[in-house]
């Protein structure tokens, strides 16, 4: 019988949680093809690896890059990817906390753009948790993170595909976003490596990776750093980012 994706997934996820059971945290991404397209998703499990947000370095200027970012941190960086939309200052749009500090406050501005496609979500971090949320949800919960950043819109909602996004409609872009695993520790970040639509996108998340919740992060500036791949990419400056490093 041939596995699904999203079955081979969890039972990966079983498998690193049985109680005693000493394994080293897997390599992050790999490969993947779903809904004729080819992705690369990474799973980070946050009882192995500390998710993290970053923005600015030191001297006060926006990290910009993946290759900045992981010559800062050096070898303990096993993963990162743009992580949110952002203005021309490279500052990001909507809400942005990093370090449990609220740099940016949360947006429930209208306006144009995906980020204003409605509803758009947060994807937040709290210790060796997670989550994807809509906006309204996310601010009703009251949520006081370590790290959370903004963007839309949302793709999956509870299980639902967002329901301003088509089937297939005429847009097609390299795109990378997040979506939550139902345990609440593994979060999973994926890139098409080819312009895709947002239906495939949004699917690929809801059907393929058993995401129940999923946000959209960007479009055509998307980019991953995962030295398990030899991958660092490059792209115009980039404002919020996301990485893990081992606990």
């Amino acid at each position: 019988m041939t596995m699904r994706p999203a079955h081979a997934l969890l039972i990966m996820l079983l498998a690193l949680a049985v109680p005693g059971r000493a394994v080293a945290a897997p390599e992050p991404c790999r490969a993947m093809e779903a809904q004729g397209e080819s992705f690369t998703v990474c799973t980070i499990d946050l009882r192995r690896q500390r998710l993290q947000l970053f923005w600015l370095q030191a001297d006060g200027r926006p990290y910009g890059a993946l290759g900045t970012l992981a010559a800062a941190q050096g070898k303990p960086l096993s993963f990162a990817m743009n992580a949110g939309m952002y203005d021309k200052d490279q500052a990001p749009v909507g809400l942005y906390v990093e370090g449990g500090h609220e740099m940016k406050h949360v947006s429930t501005a209208d306006g144009p753009g995906n980020f204003h496609l409605k509803p758009n979500g947060v994807f937040w971090v709290k210790g060796e948790r997670a989550g994807v949320l809509d906006t309204a949800h996310y601010l009703r919960a009251k949520i006081r993170p370590d790290y959370a950043t903004q963007s839309g819109p949302m793709l999956v909602i509870d299980g639902q595909i967002h329901p301003k996004i088509s089937v297939d409609g005429p847009s097609q872009k390299i795109r990378n976003g997040v979506g939550m695993a139902e345990d609440g520790h593994v979060a999973i970040f994926a890139i098409s490596e080819r312009p895709v639509t947002f239906g495939a996108f949004a699917r690929l998340f809801r059907d393929d990776l058993g995401c129940r919740n999923a946000l959209f992060l960007d479009g055509s500036v998307s980019s991953l750093y995962a030295p398990n791949l030899g991958r660092t990419d490059i792209s115009r400056p980039l404002g919020p980012l996301v990485g893990a490093v081992a606990r």
